[in-house]
Parts: structure tokens; sequence; C-alpha cells
């Protein structure tokens, strides 16, 4: 097989993998039925009716233990190639200091979002600042305890 027929393989499949999507969309708009109501157009919540309005306000730390969690994951797609390579004798030393200084990048945002207290998942908010304020003790509270 030739440099470009290798490609035209690559343009081959991803042609017949659009194919297959367009066709599945396609056939799910031929097939299925349409009857709109009020009662499927309804917001569903277990079951049960909905209470309130469809607008609902997510807090931001769900998002940014979220972002936390993809950084890590990207972390860890580079750790693996690292760790092939640094076992080669030409790439030994070249590897260790470029993934030190990419650990060490890491290392200082985590430490940032720490001390910031982003990872702190029942904390207070100091008004006047606008601020984490410091949580005394333990983030947990009994059961018992009044909220």
């Amino acid at each position: 097989m030739s440099y470009l027929g290798a490609y035209a393989a690559v343009g081959v499949v991803l042609l017949i993998g659009i194919g297959v999507f367009v066709g599945a969309i396609t056939a799910n708009r031929m097939l299925a039925p349409v009857a709109p109501n009020p009662a499927k157009l309804a917001t569903y919540e277990c079951g049960l009716d909905p209470l309130d309005t469809d607008w609902a306000q997510t807090q931001i730390r769900y998002y940014v233990f979220a972002y936390l969690y993809v950084v890590f994951a990207v972390d860890a797609v580079y750790l693996f190639p690292w760790a092939t390579l640094f076992a080669e004798d030409a790439y030994g030393l070249v590897t260790l200091v470029e993934m030190a200084v990419f650990i060490g990048v890491l290392a200082v945002g985590i430490a940032y979002a720490w001390r910031r207290g982003v990872l702190a998942w029942d904390r207070s908010w100091d008004a006047a600042t606008r601020a984490p304020a410091a949580v005394a003790g333990t983030t947990l509270r009994r059961v018992e305890e009044p909220v």
C-alpha cells in the first residue's frame, strides 16, 4: 500500500462512518412517530409533576471539580507515552526534565486551587470579599446538627 493509499483507506472509513450516522438520523426522522402534546413536552421529574419553572441554577463547584478531573485525566494521558519513551537511552534526561516541568505546572495549579478553597466541598463565603471564608474544623457535619 502506498503512502497516499493509507490516507485513502482512512478517508473511506470516515465516509462510511458519516454515512452510517446520517442514515441513522434520517431513519429516525422518517420512522419515529410524531405526536406532540403538552404532557410529552412537560419537564419530567421522576414521574412527578414539576414544582417550579424549568430554570435551575447549578453551583459552579460542580464545574470546577469536572474541570480539575479533565486536567488530571489529560495529565494521565501524557504520562503513559512519557513512561514508554523514558526507558530509551537517548531520551532519558530530556524527558525527565520535560515531565518535571509539566508536573510542576500542574502542582502549582492544584496548590493555587487548594489555597483559594476551591477544593473544599462544603464551605462558607465571606460576603464582603466574595471569597471563601475559613472553614473551622472539618467540612463534614453530623446529621443531627442544624444547618
